[in-house]
């Protein structure tokens, strides 16, 4: 991908177009990479007390007391004399219930680690006593949230299930009946039956996630949060700053839920054309340093939540897990839509997703470790891109080689000002000359923009995919995050540099061949510093590929040809003999 970095060889037009495009480029990139949230929008009083009532104090789960009913003298009542926890587990998650609200205090992903090392619990705690833990359920009366929440239930076990198996919770007082039915299979697929009834007459109580995730620590992980829906066969993502929060949505879904970066919780109903989903948005006051917390260093970050369900009683399976396509592309999904498109690459998608799965291929049968996967596929798309590479150089030959007839033309009309209209005629003399000697002035922009969408691309899905969330790569302890000694990115900015230095450009000005070959390695060395180390790494290996490329390519007849020419100008400014190029 070297040259996407570097000037084309072509005159001072073309050089100029380059720069542009390299522009645009660069304000792309830093808007994909720089451009973070400052201060997340405040809800609205209306859907902070909607989160409210989802989300009532919670006491600490004790284990396996008593769960008789208390005694009533109204032969409707069900409800369990104190607090009691049960453990579902298989060897994907281990989750536990309160049967306080019939509800998740913790959710274990085995497979899964945090930034300490240790299981990671899908459960956002700080968030989750504030707003609502998972699998809560949400009303639009406060007080009925608040009592469901708050409700003990009577769980049909205590202690520890292993799945495959079922977990009942049943409540009744006052008028008020609940039940919910959980049923856990080998997947991250959990069935729930939902029924609640109040004097009789069903209640709309829809099954919530309120709650974001536990792997969110700082704000950037917090902001990557997403509404996503599929309706109609289309999926849909919506960023946290675009949901309006306690917002309901009624019609045909065929799943929904709410997702960050790496994990996602995403409701399937059963019944998909009459379901009703609710968007819950908060705020949670985080520490901006979360490794050293400072109560004075606070920012507010983004608490983003769905809930789904009926007025009547209706089951709706529950994913709960990593956003892996592997994972995401094995559950049935309604509508033909596939859990897959859950995993944004954005745009980019048509071809990120191929060139993930070319990645994983290297990964499970070459090279087991994803860096040395990452710079694999780089050698093959560099060798893709060779005849690109020399497509660049034949353009920006010929454009030198009329080179003298275009300052001839352009000289011949240089007394006249730029709006005089016979300055029409000096750019027809031109075309017509680059028409007759096989010129195409964007000849060497093409190339670059067909390789541009495969930077793009290769950046989407390096940022996207959960598999290098914390892979290893010998000094490197996390492919997603960036290189903590900063030797990639040093080692960036070196390479690319060379690049320059190696690269001829006849037609560059040299006072702007100079700023080129120090700025754009400082200014891309700076987003290397900050990225990915994955990404790091494949740019990287790009300029190690194209340093070698470009030394083979300067010893062809045609890279001496584009070497003679740049000596020859740079001597005619000089004012001296052109220096022999060795052949």
């Amino acid at each position: 991908m070297a040259e996407i970095k570097n000037p084309n060889q072509q005159g001072g037009q073309d050089s100029k177009t380059i720069l542009a495009f390299t522009t645009i480029f660069l304000v792309m990139f830093l808007g994909f990479q720089f451009m973070k949230p400052k201060k997340p929008a405040t809800p609205a009083p209306e859907t902070q007390q909607q989160a409210a009532a989802a989300s009532p104090s919670q006491s600490t789960p004790q284990s396996q007391p008593s769960t008789d009913p208390v005694p009533s003298d109204s032969a409707n009542t069900t409800q369990a004399a104190s607090e009691s926890t049960t453990v579902v587990e298989n060897e994907l998650y281990r989750i536990t219930f309160s049967n306080r609200g019939a509800q998740v205090t913790s959710w274990i992903l085995k497979k899964y680690k945090d930034d300490d090392g240790k299981p990671l619990d899908l459960v956002n705690h700080e968030a989750a006593a504030k707003f609502g833990y998972p699998l809560s359920l949400f009303t639009y009366d406060q007080n009925l949230s608040s009592r469901l929440q708050q409700a003990m239930f009577v769980p049909s076990a205590t202690g520890s299930i292993s799945a495959p198996g079922t977990l009942s919770f049943e409540y009744a007082s006052g008028g008020l009946t609940a039940r919910k039915t959980f049923k856990f299979d080998s997947n991250y697929l959990i069935n729930a039956e939902v029924s609640v009834t109040q004097n009789g007459t069903p209640v709309a109580a829809l099954l919530s996630w309120p709650s974001g995730f536990g792997d969110q620590d700082t704000l950037p992980h917090y902001a990557a949060a997403t509404l996503d829906t599929a309706q109609g066969g289309k999926a849909e993502q919506v960023a946290y700053k675009k949901v309006s929060g306690g917002e309901t949505l009624h019609g045909s879904f065929d799943w929904a839920g709410v997702s960050d970066l790496y994990f996602a919780a995403i409701f399937l109903p059963d019944s998909p054309k009459n379901v009703d989903l609710v968007s819950l948005q908060n705020t949670l006051t985080i520490p901006k340093n979360a490794k050293k917390p400072d109560p004075g260093q606070t920012e507010q970050a983004p608490i983003l939540g769905a809930a789904m369900g009926a007025a009547e009683p209706y089951s709706v399976r529950v994913f709960a897990g990593p956003k892996s396509l592997d994972v995401l592309g094995a559950i049935p999904a309604n509508g033909g839509v596939s859990l897959e498109k859950v995993v944004n690459f954005g745009w980019w998608g048509i071809i990120s997703k191929p060139l993930f799965l070319m990645l994983k291929f290297l990964h499970d049968h070459v090279t087991g470790e994803w860096g040395w996967g990452i710079l694999i596929l780089t050698l093959v798309l560099n060798l893709a891109m060779l005849p690109t590479r020399f497509q660049m150089m034949k353009s920006s030959l010929k454009m030198q080689r009329i080179q003298p007839q275009m300052d001839a033309i352009k000289a011949k009309y240089a007394k006249f000002k730029a709006t005089d209209p016979r300055r029409q005629e000096m750019n027809k003399e031109i075309f017509d000359l680059q028409k007759r000697e096989g010129v195409n002035m964007f000849g060497g922009c093409i190339p670059m923009l067909i390789q541009w969408p495969l930077l793009f691309a290769f950046y989407r899905m390096l940022s996207n995919v959960i598999e290098l969330r914390q892979a290893h790569w010998l000094w490197l302890p996390d492919l997603s995050a960036p290189d903590p000694l900063h030797i990639l990115p040093i080692f960036f900015i070196v390479s690319m540099f060379l690049v320059q230095w190696l690269t001829p450009s006849p037609g560059v000005d040299p006072a702007q061949q100079r700023m080129m070959a120090f700025t754009m390695p400082a200014v891309f060395g700076f987003m290397t510093w900050n990225i990915g180390s994955g990404l790091a790494l494949y740019w990287a290996g790009s300029n190690v590929l194209g340093i070698v490329q470009q030394m083979l390519m300067n010893r062809t007849k045609m890279g001496q040809e584009v070497r003679e020419i740049a000596a020859k100008r740079a001597a005619k400014r000089a004012g001296k003999q052109a220096p022999l190029v060795r052949r």
